[in-house]
């Protein structure tokens, strides 16, 4: 790739194209630390969808200086944005192209009258039709038919994740957990530790997740409560007791999709649960994504 090529992709980063991509690449294993290279290889993969964009993004993580530029970089509109501004154009030039001709009003009139007539004809013709009043039963066996989504196309796994400016958090826990997977301590040693003030607390959790689980079984129908008190809601939140939220208040979708990546299921499902319990209208969607889950660990045991 030459300077003109490069200089090129910084000013038009939404052309890069799957050679582009590979020149880049090449670039990044002769300059590891070469920030722009990097985030323009970045903006491609994200530009194709590509399953190699996770990867590519924790590996940027791991040889950028300032973490918090990279996560505003994700997160700006200029990232994310699609090609409006080329549509727009295309669209700008067809409507250049179209040539206006000039008709016969009263001809185009009396055409469109009879096109009208032909077609109350056939609405009466259609009306007296014995078969619109027969059952179609071959269109109903199609639908029943419909194969069912597999664990992966529901919970896609491999997708890029969608950091938003909020998810500080789940950014930050995304790249522990692509450091280094979790030690697993003796059931000895975490036992003697902190049973007495923890019992409670897990107590109280086990009941909630309990619930939910009787939710995802019989599926209700929820009717999301209605906000009380609106303006303790929009209180100003205190940045600086952050450290002291639980964990419940920091989980968020992007986290739960994290650990699904990381393949920590268990985590994955405990997420979700939570969720349900932040998000009462969306326990639908989150109890058939605990459902998926619990699918693919069933296939994956067999």
């Amino acid at each position: 790739m030459n300077f003109e090529s490069y200089t090129y992709l910084l000013a038009n980063p939404q052309k890069i194209n799957s050679e582009d991509l590979a020149a880049l690449d090449l670039l990044i294993k002769k300059y590891p630390y070469f920030q722009s290279v990097r985030a323009l290889q970045l903006k491609g993969l994200k530009n194709q969808d590509s399953f190699l964009y996770n990867h590519a993004l924790r590996l940027t993580a791991a040889h950028t200086t300032d973490r918090d530029i990279l996560f505003e970089y994700i997160t700006s509109e200029k990232f994310i944005q699609n090609e409006i501004s080329q549509t727009i154009l295309q669209h700008d030039t067809s409507v250049e192209e179209i040539k206006v001709v000039a008709e016969n009003i009263s001809e185009q009139l009396s055409l469109e009258i009879d096109r009208q007539l032909k077609a109350e004809m056939q609405k009466a013709e259609d009306i007296l039709n014995p078969e619109l009043f027969q059952r179609k039963f071959e269109s109903v066996s199609k639908l029943v038919e419909k194969p069912e989504e597999t664990p992966e196309e529901i919970l896609q796994p491999d997708k890029p994740l969608e950091f938003t400016n909020k998810d500080t958090h789940s950014f930050s826990e995304w790249l522990k957990l692509t450091k280094a997977k979790p030690i697993e301590r003796s059931e000895e040693f975490s036992k003697e530790e902190n049973v007495s003030s923890e019992a409670s607390a897990q107590e109280e959790k086990e009941r909630k997740f309990e619930l939910i689980d009787k939710f995802i079984q019989e599926r209700p129908k929820i009717i999301p409560p209605e906000i009380a008190d609106k303006s303790q809601k929009e209180e100003p939140k205190n940045t600086t007791s952050t450290y002291q939220q639980s964990p419940e208040a920091l989980m968020t979708e992007t986290l739960a999709k994290v650990y699904l990546q990381q393949k920590n299921y268990k985590k994955a499902i405990q997420a979700y649960k939570i969720l349900i319990l932040k998000n009462p209208e969306k326990s639908g969607f989150f109890a058939d994504q605990i459902r998926a889950i619990e699918k693919l660990i069933n296939t994956q045991a067999q």
